[in-house]
């Protein structure tokens, strides 16, 4: 990147561009306008990078981290991009393990305080001191998921770490996916980008909504609950039961209903679990009410 124009290089690893079979592509977005991909971007977009975020699309997802007061994190923490949160988790993982024997600064015995903490937030909002986090922020409710796009922030020096453990295994996020985000935000602008965060709010608060309305009508003498304030999920505590992976896997597929039994998601799903999980995201407010009828049913036989 340093070096003059004149330069002859015979030492890339990157196809041709001009062999690729795509030349170009035009995707219409929601609101009418187009993301369009001419020649020049196409080959661009199917290419290798040298680098985990391509510089069209940095200062697009800098912009927004300092639209939403994320500008303390800025200043003390790098970049880079991932497939998507849970990827760039694992990579976190393999990091700590890589660097424990580093952050090891005392003696297990006298201190039981904890050294890493995990944390999955149903926002994905970031906790205590930004400075000491690595934040995995994925993009699928906001974009589509099946770009497989993520960004993480963290310690310059982590992320750095994080960014060879990429280039080890999957090399980089998909360029065309990248290049297509980047187009997208270019063509919204920062109100036209907060406008659709707005849109994608008020759906998942309608069918929040539309959820424990169905569950305060079926389920209130059965069951426990609280109503989300993010996320797209509603987790439920049935009561009088102890464990519900039985009776989710096995009798509530008889009554044509189905959820998901809390227990897989605990460290050892053989422990007994009274919650379960209902998803608000695909399901009409119809589908929800007779939804929940038919497991308030399920639960009071099971009593």
């Amino acid at each position: 990147m340093r070096s003059p124009p004149t330069l002859i290089s015979l030492a890339g690893g990157s196809p041709n561009p001009n062999t690729f079979p795509f030349e170009s592509a035009s995707i219409t977005v929601t609101n009418g306008q187009t993301v369009t991909f001419d020649a020049a971007t196409m080959k661009r977009a199917l290419q290798f990078l040298t680098i985990t975020i391509t510089h069209t699309l940095q200062p697009y997802v800098l912009h927004i981290l300092v639209t939403f007061n994320y500008r303390q994190l800025l200043q003390t923490t790098e970049l880079c991009c991932s497939n998507l949160d849970h990827f760039s988790m694992t990579e976190h993982a393999t990091l700590i393990q890589t660097t424990k024997g580093h952050i090891r600064t005392y003696n297990n015995v006298q201190s039981q305080r904890i050294k890493a903490l995990e944390t999955h937030v149903v926002g994905f909002n970031v906790l205590s001191n930004v400075q000491f986090n690595i934040t995995h922020d994925p993009v699928r409710e906001m974009y589509v998921c099946i770009l497989r796009i993520g960004f993480v922030t963290g310690p310059k020096p982590l992320v750095e770490r994080v960014v060879l453990h990429i280039q080890a295994s999957t090399m980089h996020t998909s360029t065309f996916t990248q290049l297509m985000v980047s187009q997208l935000l270019h063509s919204w602008g920062r109100e036209g980008f907060l406008q659709h965060i707005d849109r994608v709010i008020e759906f998942y608060r309608k069918q929040r909504d539309a959820m424990i309305t169905s569950a305060d009508r079926w389920l209130k003498d059965v069951a426990e609950w609280h109503a989300p304030s993010a996320g797209m999920f509603l987790w439920i505590k049935l009561k009088g039961i102890s464990d519900t992976q039985k009776l989710i896997m096995e009798k509530a597929l008889d009554k044509e209903v189905l959820l998901v039994p809390g227990g897989v998601f605990m460290i050892n799903s053989n422990e007994a679990c009274p919650y379960i999980r209902a998803a608000f995201s695909l399901s009409s407010p119809e589908q929800m009410d007779e939804g929940f009828r038919r497991l308030s049913s399920l639960i009071k036989e099971s009593l």
